[in-house]
C-alpha cells in the first residue's frame, strides 16, 4: 500500500456507533462460552475484531493426525491481509500464510530460523480459488487451483524428528506477536474462506466472535456501505496545492445510492462540503456554503474539482454536464482543509458527531482523491463497512 495513504495524523478520535447488521451463523456451544463451527464454514475475514485475533481457531494433538495437508477456498478483491496461520510449541514454530499485494506470501519459523517466499498467481480477482499447503519433508508446499505451486524449502526439517504436543490452527488472524514476522502487512481482508478440509480432521472450531457473518452470494469490487456507518480521514494525508486544486472522482451507480456520499469539514468551522444522493427524489445534490447544485441520479461517475476561485462538478465526463459554483464566499477554503476531516459515506458535525439517517447506503465501485485510489482499510470506519467488496 502506498505510503501515500498512511500519513494518517495521529490522535485521530471517532467515536462510532457499533450496530451490527443482525447476520449471524448457526454455531454450537462447547461449554466454556464459546461457539463452535465446523472447518468447511464460510469465514468472512473482514468482520469486526482485533484486527490481528483469528475469527476462528482448533487445537489438535500431533496424536489424532494423519495427513499434514490442509485445503480451502478464498475468494477477495482485497489485495492485502491473513488467511490461514499454523503453530506448534506454543508458537515457537509457526506459519503464516497471507496476501500481500495481491500474491501469497508463506512466512515459517522452525527452530529460531525464519524464511519467507511470496508468489504465484494473483488471487484478489473476486474469484473462489482453492488452495492446498501441505509439508512434505523439507518443504511446505502451496498449491492454487491444482497447479501453480509455492514451495518453501526450509532445510531445517530432521527427518527423524518425532512432532509431539499439540498443532494450533486459525483462520483470519495469528496467535503470536506480529512483530515476530519477516514481513509486515495489513491483517485484516475483505474475503472470504469456504470448504475448509483442515488435515482432513473433523473436529470443530471455537468462534471469537458471537456471530460470523456470512459472505454475501456474489460480489463485486467497490466499498460497501450499509447505512450503518462512515469512514475518516485527515484531510493531511492528501497533497493539496492551492495551484492545482483538489479532485475526488467517485464511480458507482448513484441511482441505487442513498445518504451522504461525502462531507468535509475544516477544523472550527461548519460544514463546509456534502455530496448527498437522495433515492426519493432520483437527485444527488451537492452543497458548498450555502450554495447548492441538484444533479438527476442517472449518471455512473462524478469528478469534483475544488480549486481557489472555482467548484466544478462533472457528470459521466460529459463536458455538457459540467455544474461550477464560485466560492467566493470562502476565500482561502483549500488552506483550511489541510487540518480537516474528509469522511466517506455519512454526515460530519459538530466535534464528529453524525447524524444516523445521512449515512450512505449504497456501493461506490471506485474511489479516488488526487488521482489515487481511496483504499478504506486505513480510513478509521465503522466495522459494517466492506471496503474492497460489494452485494453483486
Amino acid at each position: 500500500m502506498a505510503m501515500f495513504w498512511k500519513a494518517m495524523a495521529d490522535g485521530l478520535l471517532l467515536t462510532l456507533s457499533i450496530t451490527l447488521l443482525g447476520w449471524g451463523v448457526e454455531g454450537q456451544g462447547n461449554g466454556r462460552g464459546k461457539k463452535e463451527v465446523s472447518g468447511r464454514a464460510n469465514v468472512y475475514l473482514g468482520q469486526d475484531r482485533d484486527i490481528w485475533r483469528p475469527l476462528i481457531h482448533t487445537t489438535v494433538n500431533f496424536s489424532e493426525i494423519r495427513s499434514i495437508k490442509s485445503s480451502f477456498q478464498l475468494r477477495t478483491f482485497d489485495p492485502e491481509g491473513v488467511i490461514f496461520y499454523g503453530d506448534t510449541k506454543n508458537g515457537e514454530d509457526w506459519f503464516v500464510l497471507s496476501l500481500k499485494d495481491g500474491i501469497p506470501l508463506m512466512q515459517i519459523s522452525k527452530n529460531g530460523i525464519l524464511v519467507s517466499v511470496a508468489g504465484g498467481p494473483q488471487l484478489n480477482d473476486g474469484k473462489w480459488h482453492t488452495l492446498e499447503v501441505s509439508n512434505q519433508e523439507q518443504f511446505v508446499i502451496l498449491e492454487v487451483d491444482g497447479s501453480n505451486r509455492l514451495v518453501v524449502g526450509t532445510g531445517m526439517l530432521s527427518k527423524q524428528e518425532v512432532l509431539s504436543g499439540e498443532l494450533r490452527l486459525a483462520v483470519g488472524g495469528i496467535l503470536i506477536n506480529k512483530e515476530k514476522m519477516i514481513v509486515q502487512f495489513e491483517p485484516q481482508m475483505d474475503g472470504c474462506v469456504r470448504e475448509g478440509s483442515w488435515l482432513n480432521l473433523t473436529i470443530p472450531w471455537e468462534v471469537e466472535a458471537e456471530e460470523l457473518w456470512p459472505c454475501y452470494q456474489h460480489v463485486q469490487p467497490g466499498s460497501y456501505f450499509p447505512g450503518t456507518g462512515f469512514a475518516i480521514f485527515n484531510t493531511s494525508v492528501f497533497p493539496i496545492e492551492a495551484d492545482h486544486g483538489f479532485k475526488t472522482e467517485l464511480w458507482g451507480d448513484f441511482s441505487k445510492m442513498h445518504g451522504t456520499i461525502l462531507s468535509i469539514k475544516a477544523p472550527g468551522q461548519e460544514l463546509m462540503f456534502t455530496l448527498v444522493a437522495n433515492n426519493n427524489t432520483q437527485e444527488v445534490t451537492l452543497t458548498f456554503g450555502g450554495e447548492k447544485i441538484s444533479m438527476r441520479d442517472t449518471f455512473k461517475r462524478l469528478v469534483i474539482t475544488f480549486q481557489t476561485d472555482l467548484l466544478q462538478a462533472l457528470q459521466d465526463e460529459d463536458q455538457s454536464k459540467t455544474l461550477s459554483i464560485s466560492p467566493l464566499s470562502h476565500p482561502g477554503y483549500l488552506t483550511t482543509w489541510r487540518e480537516g476531516r474528509l469522511a466517506v459515506g455519512g454526515l460530519l458535525g459538530e466535534g464528529e458527531d453524525v447524524v444516523g439517517s445521512e449515512f450512505l447506503t449504497g456501493c461506490l465501485e471506485k474511489i479516488q482523491v488526487q488521482g489515487r485510489d481511496l483504499d478504506l482499510d486505513l480510513a478509521v470506519k465503522h466495522p459494517s463497512i466492506s471496503s474492497h467488496s460489494c452485494p453483486a
